[in-house]
C-alpha cells in the first residue's frame, strides 16, 4: 500500500534519487523511512520551529502517515493541543500521538520531538539528525507493530517545543485525554542518524539497571550499542535530563533514550539529509527495534 502523500508545497524532484535497499535489515522498511526522513528535513518544512508554518506542515505529513498506517488515535485526527510561553510569546503547538494494540493494556512509550531550530538570519536549520531521524524511525516502527501485534500496546508520540524546553513532553504528563497510569516505559529516540564510529548510546540503564540484561544479550555488528551518559559525575555529558525522556523521569517513569555524540552538524545549518550516515541510520533504527522486542517479550 503506497502510504506517503505530498508534503505541503514540496518539491519531488530530490525524492526520486534512488535510495539504497538494505536487505539484510529487513524488519523496517528502510527505503520509505529514509525518505520520510528525507521529507521532514526538506527546505519546504522551514525547519519546522514550534508555532510556524514548517511546524505545521511536518504535522500533516506525520499525522497523514500514521492515517495510512491506519494506527488509532485518543482523539481527532491525532492532534493534542497545547500552548505554552517561550521568550514571551504564546505559542500554539500540538503533539501527534498514536496508538497499537497490544496483547495487554500496559503500554511502551515511544518518543521522538519532530520541531527544530527553524530560520535563523536567513538560513533553514532542517533539523534531519535532530530529529526527522527519531520520527522516521518512530514512523516506521508503527508499520511494523501495525503488522505485528506486541505484547504491550505501543503509544507512539511525535512531541512538539522539545527545543523551547522540552515542553511537549510536559503537556503529554498533563493531558488527561491520555491513561498515563498505563504506560511502564519510555523509549525515547533523538539523534540516531550521524556517526563515524558505529556508535548508538542508550542511556538510562544506570537509572533504570534492570533494563540492562535484555539489552546486553543483543549484537548489532557492525553497530556498537554502548551503555552511558546517563550518571551525575558526568556533568554536561550526563543525558539523563537533556532531552524529552528527562521530564518522564523527573516523573518517575523508567526511560531508556537512544542517541548519538554530539557531531559538528548539532544545531547548524548543515543538519540536512545529505549528511546522514544513511547505513548508520538503518541499522539505529533496527537496533532500537530489537531492543525494544526484547523488552516487550520479556517485561510484564
Amino acid at each position: 500500500m503506497q502510504r506517503y502523500s505530498n508534503f505541503i508545497v514540496l518539491s519531488l524532484i530530490a525524492f526520486f534519487i534512488s535510495i539504497p535497499t538494505y536487505a539484510q535489515l529487513d524488519l523496517l522498511d528502510s527505503e520509505f523511512m529514509l525518505e520520510d526522513l528525507r521529507k521532514l528535513s526538506h527546505d519546504a518544512a522551514e525547519g519546522r520551529k514550534s508555532g510556524t508554518k514548517g511546524a505545521e506542515a511536518a504535522r500533516r505529513f506525520i499525522i497523514k502517515q500514521m492515517s495510512d498506517m491506519r494506527a488509532k488515535s485518543l482523539v481527532k485526527d491525532y492532534r493534542h493541543d497545547f500552548t505554552f510561553v517561550n521568550k514571551g510569546d504564546t505559542i500554539e503547538a500540538f503533539n501527534i500521538i498514536s496508538y497499537i494494540k497490544g496483547k495487554s493494556d500496559k503500554a511502551f512509550l515511544i518518543t521522538a520531538h519532530y520541531d527544530h531550530l527553524g530560520v535563523i538570519n536567513g538560513e533553514v536549520y532542517n533539523g534531519a539528525d535532530d530529529n526527522a531521524s527519531g520520527v522516521a524511525a518512530m514512523l516506521a516502527m508503527i508499520e511494523f507493530f501495525k503488522a505485528n501485534t506486541p505484547e504491550h500496546t505501543m503509544v507512539f508520540a511525535a512531541l512538539d517545543g522539545e527545543e523551547m524546553g522540552l515542553q511537549g513532553a510536559k503537556a503529554f504528563l498533563k493531558d488527561e485525554r491520555i491513561p498515563q497510569e498505563a504506560i511502564v516505559l519510555n523509549i525515547n529516540m533523538d539523534m540516531i542518524g550521524i556517526n563515524d564510529k558505529n556508535e548508538l548510546y542508550v542511556a538510562g540503564t544506570h537509572h533504570n539497571p534492570s533494563l540492562k540484561p535484555f539489552l546486553e544479550e543483543l549484537s548489532f555488528e557492525p553497530l556498537q550499542l554502548k551503555f552511558g551518559h546517563d550518571t551525575p559525575d558526568l556533568g554536561s555529558d550526563d543525558w539523563t535530563l537533556q532531552s524529552d525522556h528527562g521530564v518522564f523521569h523527573k516523573a518517575g517513569m523508567p526511560f531508556l533514550y537512544f542517541g548519538v555524540e554530539d557531531h559538528q552538524h548539532y544545531h547548524k545549518p548543515t543538519d540536512d539529509f545529505e549528511n546522514i550516515n544513511q547505513m548508520f541510520f538503518v541499522r539505529s533504527a533496527h537496533a532500537i527495534l530489537e531492543c525494544i522486542l526484547s523488552l516487550d517479550a520479556n517485561l510484564n
